[in-house]
């Protein structure tokens, strides 16, 4: 009859003949249909509630909390969930761009001020001070391989001879100029901060070949860590060392 499908043919696109969806079935009839299976055939066809409304409605969810919901229940609560994700990644994001927003303004701002000074040792002093309001640390530590004239001794400022023997344990980074955060070797710690070495938990330390080491503890064991971003007290190290070299230090 005219308007009838040819036996074996598909139907309108989306839909199957009556012949395909009695392949399908004798196909798994064959097999030993299991919930993989049925989950496989849905995923292939998409549409298949489409044509069972009352099938759509029937299906029930189980939950982990609570009674079972309604298939429309259970995928607006997975949206909700998903919309609850999105926004907190959201937060997450904004919160950083504010983070990295401060960090970019105390850098440009230090820089300025470190190429304000015009004795090597007020320019020691000006980096110590930022380091110690910009990064929040307990303990701030410069250790500079040549002398500075002008700085009194204080407890934040070591000047040690390159070939000093007490420098061993930084020579690989020292080396490389890759800054650390984390733990630090006991052995770093002692170097570093003497007789407060075990207040400190964690340490970001800024190798400047040539020059020395910068390094902020904090008694916190998780304020600095592997992986964290290093872009600013790159640049920080970086605007030092520019200082730095107009005195020859």
């Amino acid at each position: 009859m005219a308007g009838m499908n040819a036996p074996g043919r598909s139907g309108p696109r989306g839909h199957q003949t009556g012949n395909d969806e009695a392949r399908d079935v004798d196909m798994y009839d064959k097999e030993k249909i299991g919930a993989h299976e049925i989950a496989a055939w849905l995923r292939r066809h998409p549409t298949f509630l489409q044509q069972f409304p009352d099938l759509a409605i029937s299906l029930v969810v189980p939950r982990e909390q609570g009674p079972a919901a309604s298939l429309a229940g259970y995928q607006l609560e997975i949206l909700r969930d998903k919309n609850r994700e999105l926004n907190r990644r959201l937060h997450e994001l904004f919160a950083n761009a504010q983070e990295n927003e401060r960090l970019a303004v105390r850098t440009h701002q230090l820089t300025l001020a470190l190429m304000k000074q015009t004795a090597a040792a007020d320019t020691v002093r000006a980096m110590a001070a930022s380091l110690e309001e910009d990064f929040d640390g307990d303990l701030v530590r410069l250790v500079l391989l040549a002398p500075v004239a002008g700085i009194d001794a204080a407890e934040w400022l070591q000047a040690l001879d390159e070939a000093d023997s007490r420098l061993a344990p930084f020579r690989d980074c020292l080396k490389s100029g890759e800054p650390i955060c984390g733990r630090l070797q006991p052995e770093k710690n002692a170097v570093l901060y003497g007789d407060r070495a075990e207040d400190v938990q964690s340490s970001a330390l800024l190798p400047l070949p040539g020059l020395g080491l910068i390094a902020v503890g904090s008694r916190d064991g998780n304020r600095f860590y592997p992986g964290m971003g290093t872009l600013f007290l790159r640049m920080m190290g970086e605007a030092f060392a520019a200082a730095m070299g107009r005195f020859g230090g």
